[in-house]
């Protein structure tokens, strides 16, 4: 398996860039490296699954692309674009008016995201005010068309938070992230605190809103069957590095990371209920005390004595595929080691 390089894509595609991110935590006695250099690249009208156990540094990543990571944490990196525009740069004014039109982000829990004072008619409205020249009323307007355009009443604008399920707190949060229609949307764990129904409903309102908005987006989850339904490439993260990477068909049906292999090992077997599950041994290391050489090397069955003292290093697998194991640099774990896919196919 030889190293080869990523396909560079035209830049009139890329809807994000991202190079080598890092992300630290400086406290008094440790330092907690939460993001150790990752890159990403999102086309315009693709939705990217970034998935991982808690910890792994996805919501960090996610915040680090608005430039919202709270203090004291110092974020480095070498290029971060979103529609051609450098963000690194931006002023604190100019991200002000970015955050809403060119990224918008639905975070984790809607229960928290809303101001319990306001209406959420008024919530939405003064977003639109914030990145559009109007007044009140047109603002209020329009945040009842956006209600309308996630499922809900216009009629419902003048209620307060309290007075929604849910599922609705979620459509309401989702209406005030598209409310300025951005290119890019990031959406981290949008469907936890639902039941499985109102999960079903809203991953098919996201998607609608997608693809009829033309939106690229980030779809931040543990949970490998929302990816499925949803996302075009997979990023798997461990660590605060991403260990694999592909499109959808090339992590799910061409497994290459033992990482990536147990998270699809832990799933149940749809074709076979009487397999047992594999759950993946010992817990994720502690960000402020990495291994000298692959973070998943003490979880792995597969691990060398070169895993643990050598960082991995990103080779393509395809024009596609990337994997960072140190293990392929050993013949015989490629031989022994038939290819793998998602169990679920």
């Amino acid at each position: 398996m030889e190293e080869k390089k990523k396909n560079e894509m035209p830049q009139d595609e890329i809807a994000l860039e991202l190079k080598n991110l890092r992300v630290k935590f400086v406290l008094e006695q440790e330092t907690v490296h939460a993001v150790n250099g990752i890159d990403i690249t999102l086309k315009k009208g693709h939705t990217l699954g970034l998935a991982g156990e808690t910890g792994a540094g996805k919501t960090t990543t996610a915040l680090s692309l608005l430039r919202l990571v709270p203090h004291p944490g110092k974020v480095e990196c070498d290029k971060l674009e979103v529609a051609g525009k450098d963000v690194l740069s931006m002023s604190a004014k100019e991200l002000q008016k970015f955050r809403g039109s060119d990224l918008a982000m639905i975070f984790q829990d809607p229960m928290t995201s809303l101001n319990p004072v306001f209406t959420v008619g008024q919530q939405i409205a003064d977003t639109i005010m914030l990145h559009n020249p109007t007044t009140k009323e047109d603002a209020f307007k329009q945040a009842e068309k956006m209600l309308e355009l996630v499922g809900i009443p216009a009629a419902r604008a003048v209620e307060y938070p309290h007075q929604f399920s849910g599922g609705m707190k979620q459509r309401v949060v989702i209406a005030i992230a598209l409310a300025c229609n951005p290119g890019v949307l990031i959406a981290d764990e949008p469907t936890t605190a639902l039941d499985v129904t109102i999960q079903a409903q809203v991953l098919a309102m996201m998607k609608k809103l997608r693809d009829e908005r033309g939106m690229s987006m980030i779809m931040i989850t543990h949970d490998l069957g929302i990816i499925a339904d949803v996302c075009d490439e997979v990023a798997i993260m461990y660590a605060g590095r991403i260990v694999e990477y592909g499109t959808l068909r090339d992590v799910f049906n061409h497994t290459k990371h033992p990482y990536t292999e147990g998270l699809f090992n832990s799933l149940p077997n749809i074709r076979n209920r009487d397999e047992r599950l594999k759950p993946i041994p010992g817990l994720m290391p502690d960000p402020s005390k990495l291994p000298k050489g692959c973070a998943f090397a003490p979880r792995c069955q597969y691990a060398t004595e070169a895993c643990r003292n050598k960082k991995p290093q990103e080779r393509m697998v395809s024009d596609t595929h990337m994997v960072a194991c140190t293990a392929y640099d050993d013949p015989a774990f490629r031989i022994n080691r038939p290819e793998k896919g998602g169990n679920n196919g």
